[in-house]
């Protein structure tokens, strides 16, 4: 937030209506410092700033790549609906930079390079930027790895499964890296993608999968582990063309039947893509069978969780459709007093 909306006193305001995992109607907010506080239903004899529209948590893009996008993208991010976005790949080091707090723009946070067997994937792509790749060969250099992402900031380690691009991990060299990854407190992120790789994953407890899986249809008893073991697919459904389009909206619905969690995922920086809400990922989420409740659960990181701290969402008014979200802006929490002027 702007310095002048950090030294602002805590302000109440007034909200026709507001989402926190299902729509509350009119809603009174408490402002303090750089979290929005929900008070209540509103009352019409409170004594508070009315605001125009609908206030939700912030929306978060689980997996982009900022470094792929040849401009600086992260305040049209936020303009574009966005509160915050994940990099999945990328030099830790520029990263660590572009994560640098602005009131204007969306937040950052990054896992810094791929992790990758020797000669594994990315390591042989041309779009692939200097020092986004890391070939680990051993367990002393999953250590090193590791400790170089954490260093640079890293909140979470991204490993790259890629059977029909190159070389991949052997099971004991793959638990070596989940092994320092937690060691150091972060969460893993695997890329998977060939025959077996899914099941790899799971089988490794790999907390987040950053992509649905697409490359063959998952057995009910794959999906049903998964979700056992609470682990959350990112989406990135609109990359694809069929056939692995198809296979991954199968494994989408399969998982949410089950009982899993997706995130909102647009891979940013893969093809040519809207800067905010990609109404193409929107539209993919809904053919996969998500209505508007289950899209927004996985804008805001799930049910319960959405973020109230630093920005949120401000949207004209309810959405009619998935697509309506695409309407959507961050805001500043020390700055929505300004929509009401």
């Amino acid at each position: 937030m702007t310095p002048k909306a950090m030294d602002a006193p805590p302000a109440v305001f007034r909200v026709a209506d507001a989402w926190r995992g299902e729509w509350m109607g009119p809603s009174v907010f408490r402002r303090g410092g750089s979290t929005l506080h929900y008070v209540g239903p509103a009352d019409a004899n409170t004594s508070a700033i009315d605001l125009p529209g609908v206030l939700l948590p912030g929306f978060t893009d689980h997996h982009v790549h900022l470094q792929l996008h040849p401009a600086d993208v992260l305040e049209p991010l936020a303009t574009g609906g966005l509160s915050r976005v994940i990099d999945l790949g990328g030099d830790p080091d520029v990263l660590a930079v572009l994560a640098e707090p602005d009131p204007f723009a969306a937040a950052l946070e990054f896992a810094g390079a791929f992790l990758t067997a020797p000669g594994g994937y990315p390591s042989d792509r041309a779009w692939a930027p200097a020092r986004s790749v890391r070939e680990i060969a051993s367990a002393d250099d999953a250590e090193l790895a590791v400790a170089e992402q954490l260093t640079a900031g890293a909140s979470r380690i991204k490993i790259a499964l890629h059977a029909d691009a190159g070389p991949v991990w052997s099971d004991e060299l793959l638990a070596e890296v989940i092994a320092e990854a937690r060691a150091a407190g972060l969460p893993v992120v695997a890329h998977v993608e060939g025959a077996g790789q899914a099941a790899r994953a799971i089988a490794a407890k790999v907390e987040l999968l950053a992509h649905a899986p697409f490359s063959e249809v998952l057995p009910e008893s794959l999906i049903a582990q998964a979700v056992g073991q609470g682990q959350r697919w990112v989406s990135t459904l609109a990359i694809h063309e069929p056939p692995e389009r198809d296979i991954a909206i199968a494994n989408v619905r399969a998982f949410r039947g089950a009982g899993g969690e997706l995130l909102y995922g647009s891979d940013l920086g893969n093809g040519e893509q809207p800067l905010g809400l990609n109404p193409a990922e929107l539209e993919a989420l809904a053919e996969a069978g998500l209505d508007e409740t289950a899209v927004l659960r996985a804008l805001v990181g799930g049910f319960g969780r959405g973020r109230w701290k630093k920005r949120l969402t401000w949207m004209p008014a309810r959405p009619t459709s998935i697509l309506d979200l695409a309407a959507a802006v961050s805001v500043s929490v020390g700055d929505v007093e300004s929509l009401a002027g």
